[in-house]
């Protein structure tokens, strides 16, 4: 099996690229520089280093906590102990300094990225992305430190800026990857994970991009009219998903706390005020707003506005559609997030569980105790956020947070509410 065991999880690859290339082709050289070589070739590949027997930790955390949150760029921090002072950038004698260049080959703006093998020796990336600082710590007397603090490529996306961009009507798809495609930005084709959108967005004047514009905002205003998804995948893709209503979807992983499925450490229920949207206002660029109301909630719940100005979509009936999507008139108690380690599941759902990723839907049941009787409560939600805690001592736990983007309730028998047959009480 590849990789380092981690207790109770698997085994894990952590790589860093130390920015050698190891098998390029080199003039005048005796071996390296033999034509017709299959071994060193023009380009050559990166070297990365495998770092993962020195790491004490690993945090990541992706996506967001809440659906009325912004994507922002995933990150991870490792915490590692440098027994051996490999990772000292002053030190020459290290297997990562690069003698040619004199420069440590890790360093900030590497790449990074940590896997696990599943059981048949599959390698899944769990993150994928860049060192943005490398802190070493030294220690009189003691181990040194180092503590990594790496991003995913929208770090690179916030760092860029647009020249002016004249745009025409187009899908929210179509805009995003003219956005990707423009030479100041140059994002990489092979990293695109780019779905039909649901919206048209403008093209007249008003929505041309002034000179200046933040990349990573202006991608985010074009998730903003669609309301989907935005996000870095596990494997280091930008990916696009569109605007979803209520639909049933087969849930990718199920937990219970019955003793089936995968069971849980940690879960989250909301049943909040804030959760309530009864009036909400969009206006796109250079319009007026467009106000949707819920008369019967207000009068429950008072009035409880969220607003969107200079919206990119095309007009104003696109605009008053998205400011009744935006309603949530009545609070539901929901699930909001679960937690496992897996150190408590089988092999094959540790192989499952590392795989899930944003948009993914998961069920999440729980019983409850009332007097003489024990019910069961199951919702299908779509998974927002993950975040992955890795430590010698305690092996892999991971949380994940939700959303009612897609939600249904396990159908209960005589109950007032969860007894309905419809669209959301459903069997199983």
């Amino acid at each position: 099996m590849a990789g380092t065991a981690i207790v109770g999880a698997g085994n894990y690859t952590l790589e860093i690229d130390t920015g050698f290339i190891q098998d390029a082709f080199i003039l005048d050289d005796a071996i390296a520089g033999v034509l017709n070589n299959t071994t060193y070739v023009l380009d050559g590949t990166t070297n990365f280093a495998d770092v993962t027997t020195g790491i004490n930790s690993i945090s990541v955390k992706r996506g967001r906590r809440d659906q009325g949150d912004q994507f922002s760029a995933g990150t991870m921090v490792l915490n590692m102990l440098d027994t051996t002072g490999i990772f000292n950038p002053f030190d020459s004698l290290s297997p990562f300094f690069d003698p040619s260049t004199a420069q440590p080959g890790l360093a900030p703006m590497r790449r990074v990225r940590l896997a696990r093998y599943s059981n048949t020796n599959v390698k899944e990336y769990l993150f994928n992305g860049y060192i943005v600082n490398f802190d070493y710590n030294f220690a009189l007397g003691g181990l040194d430190t180092v503590t990594v603090y790496c991003a995913d490529d929208f770090y690179l996306l916030a760092q860029t800026f647009l020249q002016e961009f004249n745009v025409s009507e187009e899908l929210s798809n179509e805009r995003l990857e003219a956005v990707l495609d423009l030479p100041e930005v140059d994002f990489p084709l092979a990293q695109r994970n780019i779905s039909t959108g649901t919206q048209t967005l403008g093209g007249a004047a008003a929505f041309t991009v002034p000179e200046g514009t933040n990349v990573l905002e202006y991608c985010t205003r074009i998730n903003d009219a669609e309301q989907g998804r935005l996000f870095m995948s596990r494997d280091g893709d930008l990916t696009f998903q569109p605007r979803i209503g209520n639909t049933l979807s087969a849930p990718v992983l199920n937990f219970h706390d019955d003793g089936t499925n995968v069971p849980f450490d940690n879960l989250g229920i909301s049943f909040e005020a804030d959760q309530v949207v009864n009036r909400a206002a969009v206006a796109i660029a250079g319009g007026n707003q467009q106000i949707a109301d819920d008369a019967a909630s207000q009068a429950k719940y008072f009035i409880q506005t969220t607003s969107i100005t200079d919206s990119l979509l095309h007009n104003d009936t696109a605009a008053l559609a998205l400011a009744n999507y935006l309603l949530s008139p009545e609070p539901e108690a929901r699930y909001t997030a679960v937690g496992t380690n897996l150190n408590k599941l089988t092999t094959a759902q540790r192989d499952t569980i590392a795989t899930v990723d944003i948009g993914d839907t998961i069920s999440i049941e729980k019983s409850f105790t009332s007097g003489n009787s024990t019910t069961q409560l199951a919702q299908e939600l779509s998974v927002e956020g993950i975040e992955h805690t890795i430590t010698v001592s305690n092996g892999h736990a991971i949380m994940y947070f939700t959303a009612p983007t897609t939600i249904v309730y396990e159908l209960i028998l005589d109950d007032a509410v969860f007894g309905i047959i419809d669209s959301t009480n459903v069997l199983g």
